[in-house]
């Protein structure tokens, strides 16, 4: 487990956004995405916000809004009024939109039906062109409409078309300004929010309109090739997925396949640990790549991966232009996370890792040892280590899972760790985060929790373990990679042999 930050916040018992119970430590909700950090007075438990229609037409009967599906009855006797053109700007110094007849549902600014709209807009404005504007007088007057009740605490319907898995906030009433300027002008190759539909997505991955946060591409993600298959899942109380993976397969120069896996942890109490994750995943990978079809040995090649796994997460801490050379804090928080890769090369199995994320053999035959492959860089490791604590123990306390190393500037001395196995049997390796071992920590746990069927249907496996963690209560990132290894019985003997 990754140390967490420590933040003075007020102690929640729930989220104002979601009513979800918090986990301590948390900035923002894991189920919405809502900011605990500074949390407003909120009103009642089922809070709404008012949304009013414009004032109708002078000297119009007010017409009735048309619902789904019904045509909506034509207003008569009124002169139709012209919308004056805006001379303000927004906050960007963008002119705001005018009001377009399209604008009002059921029927137009001078009271006539829909099908009218085309012959007072002229050509062009069923386009989304706008509807042509001049000086005139602004309508005035009228009754002013109940306000609306929108409701933003109820989930989208299940398996509807605008369902996200997020809670689903209404879409502001098109008939306002906010909403006509985001239709006025759409965004040049960003992101629309999944919310009102209309809004920008900043880089932070909230919507500039109505400040919704969007659901990440990382929040879940899976990838099965060949043989080897990865899932990786934000979990049920972490706002985002610190953990990334790579799987990816190439030839030795003999022309024997090798399946690689490669799974990071972002550590959460460092700054940017999604992109250290990612970094030292996608550059552990590419090493694998160029260095296994030149002959390299596969356990030399596991030991440069995460050196240049280790020199992409030190990139991410490098100063920016003009900070003083010799500030003594630079790198002071710096993106870190932790690495644990597998390759299957010819007969052997090549584990390498810094950290405590891990790698498990699970032999096909359940009735035949299982065996963890890995040692952690932990606290709790090194008193076992020295035999000041038993496991049982040591993994008890809350130090428990503070890490020793890691892949990061910060890092006291980097110190890859790899061996080679060859099993005698087929099986499964299992390579994981402590987001899923969490729930299966020991050997046994943990093929008790691997589905019968995974080494025919590995993605489906992982699918199912990291459904196991959510069960057990989601606390971390969940990531695994299961990499089905085959082999032809060779007699008696133990699981793992180490090379």
């Amino acid at each position: 487990m990754k140390m967490s930050q420590s933040h003075q916040q007020p102690a929640l018992s729930k989220c104002p956004g979601c009513d979800e119970p918090p986990a301590a430590g948390d900035l923002f909700c894991g189920a919405c995405g809502y900011d605990l950090s500074a949390v407003p007075a909120r009103p009642g438990d089922r809070p709404t916000m008012a949304i009013t229609v414009p004032p109708a037409a002078p000297e119009a009967p007010a017409a009735p809004v048309a619902s789904a599906g019904q045509a909506a009855p034509a207003a008569s006797g009124a002169e139709a009024v012209r919308w004056p053109a805006a001379t303000e700007t927004d906050s960007s110094d963008v002119p705001a939109p005018v009001h377009r007849p399209s604008d009002l549902p059921g029927t137009d600014s001078g009271g006539r039906p829909l099908a009218e709209q085309e012959q007072v807009q002229g050509p062009g404005a069923a386009a989304g062109q706008g509807a042509p504007v001049g000086p005139g007088p602004e309508p005035v007057g009228g009754p002013e409409p109940s306000a609306v009740p929108v409701r933003h605490d109820d989930r989208a319907e299940p398996g509807g078309a605008e369902h996200s898995g997020d809670f689903a906030l209404a879409a502001p009433d098109p008939r306002t300004a906010e909403h006509a300027a985001a239709a006025a002008a759409p965004t040049a190759g960003g992101k629309v929010c999944v919310a009102c539909r209309s809004g920008r997505v900043d880089p932070d991955g909230y919507c500039e309109n109505c400040g919704h946060a969007q659901p990440r591409e990382r929040d879940h993600m899976e990838q099965e090739l060949g043989s080897v298959a990865a899932v990786s899942d934000r979990g049920l109380r972490h706002h985002r997925n610190e953990d990334s993976f790579a799987v990816s397969s190439t030839a030795l120069p003999d022309g024997s396949p090798a399946v690689v896996a490669i799974v990071c942890d972002g550590v959460s109490s460092a700054s940017r640990p999604d992109e250290a994750s990612a970094a030292a995943a996608n550059a552990a990978n590419e090493s694998l790549l160029a260095s296994l079809p030149r002959g390299t040995h596969p356990q030399q090649a596991m030991h440069e991966a995460i050196v240049a796994a280790s020199e992409a997460v030190n990139a991410l801490a490098q100063e920016p232009a003009g900070a003083m050379e010799h500030d003594a804090h630079r790198h002071q928080n710096a993106p870190a996370c932790t690495l644990v890769g597998a390759v299957m090369a010819g007969e052997l199995l090549i584990v390498g890792w810094v950290g405590d994320s891990r790698v498990y053999w699970v032999p096909e035959d359940r009735s035949r040892p299982t065996a963890r492959l890995t040692e952690d860089d932990s606290w709790a490791a090194q008193m076992v280590a020295a035999g000041l604590m038993n496991e049982a123990e040591a993994y008890a306390d809350e130090r428990a899972h503070a890490i020793t190393g890691w892949l990061g500037a910060d890092a006291y001395e980097l110190e890859p760790h790899t061996a080679a196995f060859k099993p005698d049997r087929p099986g499964l390796v299992v390579v994981c985060t402590d987001g899923l071992w969490n729930y299966a920590e020991s050997a046994e746990e943990m093929a008790a929790a691997v589905p019968a069927d995974a080494q025919e249907h590995p993605l489906r496996g992982a699918q199912v373990l990291v459904g196991h963690a959510l069960d057990g209560g989601g606390h971390d990132n969940v990531t695994v990679a299961l990499l089905p290894f085959a082999v032809r019985p060779q007699g008696a003997g133990s699981a793992c042999e180490t090379v």
